[in-house]
């Protein structure tokens, strides 16, 4: 007997997302979002911009590892190419408008917005905004696209994982040595006026929980500070010292994004976080600035091994 072919495509995904929802206890709101932010990388996957763009951000764990640290549905890409506003509209406009494989989703091209990234100083970009239809439910998506960073080692195509049947995203991706090295430039560039805490709690789960080889580390430490023609300092930055770990404002704006995203279960307190992040990163970065050499292997918690 030959598959029925579901007629309402948008109902029986609600229905099995809905399912999905009561037995795992996901907010509803992530889980729409989540599915959505799905379904657009994938048209991005098989559209002939799938080269153009370069997976990074807190999606990453997401594909590394088939689950979130963190709730996040927002999506981060490196763009390469013109990264003017007018580019990337007609981009995403041909992204909605794309004939894929139905998934009960409408992209709307006459919703796509894009915009300067005003409110973070430290990441220059745009931000694209865009909205899809499940049946009667209006979904938000938002793609915050950079340009201009290099990516050490090289992005390695990965697979994306899927929350039902459909064909997946197969997306270039970030390795985490570029993760690592791009937020630790912030930390550098920022210093005690630092309040993107999401950064110091991606790194502590990066330094807790994966491996890492030095020389590949410290070689991606080198390549993004040149990039970003930012001086690697000669002396332990701001954002690793006790002095930092103990300064009350950050342990307020800690504690807020740590309740925020429902992370009390799994994070030290900022004090733990930064001892950790002190022992992992310290080490590259004065390889790095060429004070020893490259220490051998994390291993995950730590220490260095040579």
């Amino acid at each position: 007997m030959s598959k029925r072919k579901v007629v309402n495509v948008a109902a029986s995904v609600r229905g099995r997302l809905l399912r999905i929802i009561r037995e795992t206890g996901e907010d509803p709101n992530l889980m729409w979002s989540r599915y959505a932010t799905e379904r657009l990388l994938y048209r991005l996957s098989v559209s002939e911009h799938a080269n153009d763009f370069v997976l990074k951000g807190a999606l990453l764990f997401m594909v590394r590892t088939g689950r979130s640290y963190r709730p996040t549905v927002d999506v981060d890409l490196l763009g390469y190419g013109e990264g003017s506003a007018d580019r990337l509209l007609q981009v995403f406009q041909e992204l909605c408008c794309l004939d894929a494989e139905p998934d009960g989703l409408v992209f709307d091209p006459d919703a796509v917005s894009v915009a300067p990234i005003r409110e973070d100083q430290a990441y220059q970009g745009q931000r694209v905004t865009l909205t899809a239809s499940l049946g009667k439910a209006q979904i938000h998506v938002q793609v915050d696209i950079g340009f201009g960073d290099v990516v050490t080692p090289e992005a390695e195509e990965v697979a994306y994982p899927t929350l039902l049947d459909f064909p997946g995203p197969r997306i270039r991706a970030y390795p985490f040595e570029t993760v690592i090295a791009e937020k630790l430039q912030a930390m550098v560039v920022l210093g005690i006026a630092n309040s993107r805490m999401k950064d110091f709690y991606d790194l502590y789960v990066l330094a807790r929980d994966f491996a890492f080889e030095g020389p590949s580390l410290t070689r991606a430490i080198t390549a993004t500070f040149d990039r970003r023609r930012t001086d690697i300092p000669a002396k332990t930055p701001m954002a690793l010292t006790d002095e930092f770990a103990r300064d009350e404002t950050k342990a307020i704006q800690w504690t807020a994004f740590v309740q925020k995203s429902g992370l009390e279960a799994d994070a030290p307190d900022l004090p733990g976080a930064v001892l950790l992040l002190h022992e992992f990163l310290l080490t590259p970065l004065e390889a790095a600035a060429g004070q020893r050499s490259s220490p051998g292997r994390w291993a995950a918690g730590g220490p260095w091994h040579p």
